[in-house]
């Protein structure tokens, strides 16, 4: 038994969540259109440059959730996760994590995207654990602001090892597969890294160092 570590944009689903939230708010009527595509845009190329300031991209994010309670956003989820989601899970990503859950290994998601986001897609897969960006919530409503360590680059290896103190879990053996040069740190970190799908940055990484790639959209 090991811990499998999950990216969960691009890697267990087939694109971005953040990215297709701020889409499904637009398409909703919910936010102005041309603002939303322009900063999205710019903060997802932002992220796939390896340039992305994750405090400023959170404020960004997190800003339609302020002054709203779980309850009152609960509903809009649950519309995001069936008209968006579930068409870009990926039968190949569930057949893995399967697997590990098969293996009897503990199952975690580690993602830059915020948790409110990610709480429920983590759940339909089945993950139990799960790490996000943190939204701050003050007598149960959003303030519109982020807490804590940004699990983003080298936070997501600092949340992780806090994590594993909090679970007394070790890395020994541990699996981590991600699609983004942005997850190098924690990949480095693990004894089984696995580049899933990768961005060019990662798939030259991957070669040059001898790391499985795979391919989870075949079946997609």
């Amino acid at each position: 038994m090991a811990l499998a570590i999950f990216d969960l944009d691009n890697t267990l689903i087939q694109g971005d969540s953040d990215h297709a939230w701020g889409e499904f708010l637009v398409s909703e009527s919910l936010v102005d259109k041309a603002e939303m595509a322009a900063v999205n845009d710019r903060f997802f190329n932002q992220y796939q440059n390896g340039t992305l300031n994750i405090q400023e991209y959170l404020e960004f994010a997190l800003a339609f959730l302020t002054g709203k309670t779980p309850s009152d956003l609960a509903p809009l989820h649950a519309q995001f996760m069936s008209n968006v989601i579930e068409p870009i899970i990926l039968p190949d990503a569930e057949a893995l994590i399967k697997k590990h859950e098969n293996a009897g290994d503990t199952l975690l998601i580690i993602t830059a995207t915020n948790r409110f986001v990610t709480e429920p897609i983590a759940q339909r897969l089945g993950i139990n654990h799960l790490i996000a960006c943190e939204p701050e919530l003050i007598n149960g409503i959003y303030t519109g602001k982020a807490t804590g360590t940004p699990s983003f680059q080298h936070g997501k290896v600092e949340r992780l090892q806090s994590w594993l103190k909090e679970q007394q879990i070790s890395l020994d053996g541990a699996w981590f597969y991600s699609d983004s040069h942005n997850d190098l740190p924690l990949l480095e970190q693990v004894d089984n890294p696995v580049a899933v799908n990768p961005d060019a940055r990662l798939q030259a990484i991957a070669i040059s160092r001898g790391w499985e790639i795979l391919d989870l959209r075949t079946n997609s």
